[in-house]
């Protein structure tokens, strides 16, 4: 079924061609819904072709509607409104949308395309549990793959795990001198949640430990030499930690010697990491569970950090990179906007852009893929602008393709909820707080007494998960946002379980259409479409389009506000309309075919958001 949208571009750019010899391209066409107080459902803007031609913007509207009406079969009436030339679309398109919405179960994904493209997200430390800014990124993620995916796009989805490092030997030095053996099992504590507390302990020692030399005859007599230069005590103290933990602490001396007996491949300190991190990657898995999400691939940094050197040296050899007098390698792009970035230290290790290079290329190499898709905090918006333009001037033969989906700061309205580390919200903490609030306003309303605990337990997790992964989603990725726990799980506002109370509702009447035996083909024959029925109509046919832009610009947004206001359409309708008791079999035929479409369109949205439509609420 073609789109009349297409059709009315297309005559649009006949017409003025025919008419006044003007080459307006297609697509140029602006054709948009038409307002609910105006007769007809699309209207073309008419503006830009009343300079073009020289003739006022209603002259120019009356000689296209008429072209139109005569041109194109779908096209039944029209008429001109201030520059918009309003276009009735006849009962047979909305049939046909109608039969095409419901013959497949796929509707408005595209066919394959040929094409490949790789999603990187999560990406965690293994020094602590996921928090709540990890969530945010996972469900960007997770819904952006499912978008590209329905876009016709082959997508793989990756995380590389950041899973050595000083951050990680601060928890394995930690539970190695102060945990006395316990482990998450003989603790109960969740395995994710056991080693971040081992590295909340370890930074409490450091503290305490930076503390007492404060006091030291040392401390304050570097202390006064800096302020006699005019530096107060608290700043000279503040900004001498990261120094005096590099080179004076013994705490911070026994993690570098780890770190270094660990790449040394030590026997003994290589089994503390893996025991270490198999405890942290069991979490992991849970809180992966809950969400709903998955990877294709897991790359890991003690298996990468090492990458890149040979693409330095390329560049060396390309004059793209240049080295310094005291060997470090930079690369000048200034005139990109940038300023000198070093790739390689002086004393030959990597920097992070390093690795970064490398594994862009190993992932061209293990998949092919020309496009990848960064979901990474908008706080490394500079370092993804710099690796960007590295790779184009090596000329990576993907560097065109490359996006940073850039995100905002997520926080709760009190700041924090409950942390572990004193600045971030756990991710597990959160998701059992939304299905504490889920479970209360289900026991408030009594709406689960007849279920079996089991299935009780279903419902609660779908209700829970469905709020936190909208009101995530909802908001556009690069604005920054509010989470509150209450009002994600509120049936009356733009939430999930609004839009799944819809779904609920429309499963109830297919039930009784199955129960009753009800023929709906005689729906197809029903002629009187009311303006609610419209709107749903239009919704339809809009869904592919938004599917389509949802996935080019990376914006689950688009697709969550569009499930929410066909939600709240069909409110409407179902208020307004009776559906059984309908003035004619025909109509109630239609309307339950009509119910039955918007149904499927809710759940296969929000599926593409990560969001299960329970069958009863």
């Amino acid at each position: 079924m073609m789109s009349v949208l297409k059709e009315i571009q297309e005559g649009v750019r006949q017409s003025l061609a025919a008419r006044y010899g003007a080459d307006v391209p297609a697509a140029s066409v602006q054709v948009k819904p038409t307002p609910p107080e105006f007769p007809g459902q699309f209207s073309v803007v008419v503006f830009p072709f009343a300079k073009l031609t020289g003739l006022s913007p209603d002259a120019v509207a009356h000689a296209l509607g008429a072209d139109l009406e005569g041109a194109i079969p779908s096209v039944t009436a029209f008429n001109v409104v201030k520059g918009f030339v309003n276009l009735h679309i006849g009962v047979p398109y909305w049939q046909a949308l109608l039969r095409t919405a419901l013959a497949s179960a796929d509707y408005g994904r595209q066919p394959r395309n040929g094409e490949k493209v790789m999603v990187e997200y999560a990406s965690p430390n293994t020094n602590k549990p996921l928090h709540l800014g990890h969530i945010r990124n996972i469900l960007l993620g997770w819904s952006c793959s499912q978008l590209l995916e329905a876009a016709g796009y082959e997508v793989v989805k990756v995380q590389v795990v950041n899973d050595r490092g000083v951050a990680i030997c601060k928890s394995m030095y930690a539970w190695q001198t102060y945990a006395n053996g316990d482990t998450p099992a003989t603790t109960g504590i969740k395995s994710d949640h056991f080693v971040g507390d081992y590295y909340v302990l370890f930074e409490q020692k450091a503290k305490a430990e930076y503390e007492a030399w404060q006091q030291t005859p040392e401390a304050q007599a570097l202390c006064e030499h800096k302020r006699a230069e005019g530096q107060s005590e608290k700043d000279f103290f503040k900004n001498y930690k990261n120094k005096w933990f590099n080179d004076h602490s013994a705490l911070g001396g026994a993690v570098r010697q780890m770190l270094l007996l660990w790449e040394q491949r030590d026997p003994d300190t290589r089994a503390l990491w893996e025991k270490m991190n198999n405890w942290v990657y069991a979490g992991f898995d849970q809180t992966y569970a809950d969400l709903e999400v998955g990877f294709d691939k897991l790359y890991y940094e003690s298996n990468t950090y090492l990458l890149g050197k040979d693409i330095v040296e390329e560049g060396l050899a390309k004059q793209v990179f240049y080295r310094k007098p005291d060997g470090s390698v930079w690369i000048d792009l200034s005139d990109a906007g940038h300023d000198e970035k070093v790739v390689l230290r002086a004393d030959g290790t990597s920097v992070y852009i390093t690795q970064d290079l490398g594994t862009a290329r190993m992932r061209y190499a293990d998949f092919g893929v020309k496009h990848m898709v960064y979901v990474v905090a908008d706080e490394q918006n500079y370092h993804f602008a710099v690796l960007f333009e590295v790779l184009r001037r090596l000329g990576e033969p993907y560097a065109d393709g490359l996006h940073h989906l850039s995100y905002g700061l997520v926080e709760l309205p009190t700041g924090r909820m409950k942390t572990r580390e004193g600045t971030v919200v756990d991710a597990d903490d959160l998701i059992a707080e939304v299905k504490r609030i889920a479970r209360t306003q289900a026991d408030e309303r009594g709406e689960l007494q007849a279920f079996s605990p089991e299935e009780q337990e279903r419902i609660l997790h779908t209700v829970a998960m469905g709020a936190l992964k909208f009101f995530m989603l909802k908001v556009h990725p690069k604005k920054k946002m509010i989470f509150n726990p209450d009002e994600s799980v509120d049936l009356q506002g733009q939430t999930g379980p609004y839009i799944q109370y819809s779904y609920v509702r429309i499963n109830g009447l297919m039930r009784r259409v199955q129960q009753e035996g009800i023929d709906l083909a005689e729906g197809y024959a029903y002629s009187d479409i009311q303006p609610q029925e419209y709107e749903l109509l239009m919704s339809l046919h809009e869904y592919p389009a938004v599917l389509q832009q949802a996935a080019q610009t990376f914006d689950p947004s688009l697709l969550a506000n569009f499930c929410y206001q066909l939600a709240k359409s069909y409110h409407r309708f179902w208020h307004d309309l009776s559906v059984f008791n309908a003035a004619s079999t025909e109509a109630r035929a239609f309307r339950l075919l009509l119910s039955q479409a918007t149904g499927q369109v809710l759940q296969n949205g929000m599926l593409l958001l990560g969001v299960q439509m329970p069958e009863r609420m």
